[in-house]
């Protein structure tokens, strides 16, 4: 996407329409279209393989229903699954 442009030999990039890769690096708010970084998604337990849904920023530990078994537990940013847990992305 990034071209030579004119005589003077700047780089001219498609600002109009950028790269799947070049919008999901940019701030949420400094996309063409805005949208957030956040998502739900399903957990499974690695023990009783109940699923549970849960915040991808989720700022608090979250337990399993069936055997309060540790799903995630809070970071800066995202929440970090478990070791062995799995996880799939909720549709919007």
């Amino acid at each position: 996407a990034v071209q030579r442009c004119g005589k003077l030999g700047r780089l001219a990039r498609d600002l109009v329409h950028p790269s799947l890769e070049e919008e999901k690096k940019k701030h949420k708010k400094k996309r063409l279209v805005q949208s957030p970084n956040s998502y739900f998604m399903d957990v499974k337990c690695p023990g009783c393989y109940k699923i549970t849904t849960v915040f991808s920023h989720a700022q608090t530990v979250v337990l399993c229903v069936g055997c309060s078994t540790v799903l995630c537990q809070p970071t800066g940013g995202k929440a970090r699954l478990t070791e062995g847990c799995s996880f799939r992305r909720k549709q919007h």
